[in-house]
């Protein structure tokens, strides 16, 4: 008896872990020209390296970070070009990054809530976008 509620606790104990988070990091390369961004899941770049439409833009879309931060859900995006080498993307603006300007990349995070608990906890709401806002400076 002690070993089927034994099985039973291990079962119910293995269904609640939630899976690793990816860790996504940024950095500036080329002379503070181009952005790195590593930490990619390898089954997302291998999706989106597959399309033939640019689709990084949809998933770290890079701003200029304004005076008022309140407004930075308002700005348009930095255009500029995607590429993939290995397992780094490397992002290079259309205009070189300005000095003493701070920027920020949006991470989205598509996979979002997988978990009926984030909603009944408060922490997601139905339809919204979960993303990170990673800043950095040149």
């Amino acid at each position: 008896m002690k070993k089927i509620w034994l099985l039973i606790i291990c079962v119910c104990l293995g269904c609640t872990a939630n899976p690793p988070k990816t860790t996504i990091h940024i950095s500036l390369v080329n002379n503070n020209q181009s952005l790195k961004i590593t930490g990619i899941d390898p089954v997302i770049m291998h999706d989106i390296n597959r399309d033939t439409i640019n689709a990084w833009q949809s998933l770290f879309a890079v701003y200029r970070m304004p005076a008022d931060t309140a407004m930075k859900d308002y700005q348009p995006i930095q255009p500029g070009q995607y590429q993939l080498k290995d397992s780094i993307l490397v992002f290079t603006p259309d205009t070189p990054f300005t000095k003493q300007q701070s920027y920020f990349v949006r991470y989205y995070n598509y996979a979002g809530n997988k978990n009926i608990w984030d909603y009944i906890k408060g922490n997601a709401r139905i339809g919204k976008l979960h993303f990170t806002d990673l800043i950095f400076k040149r």
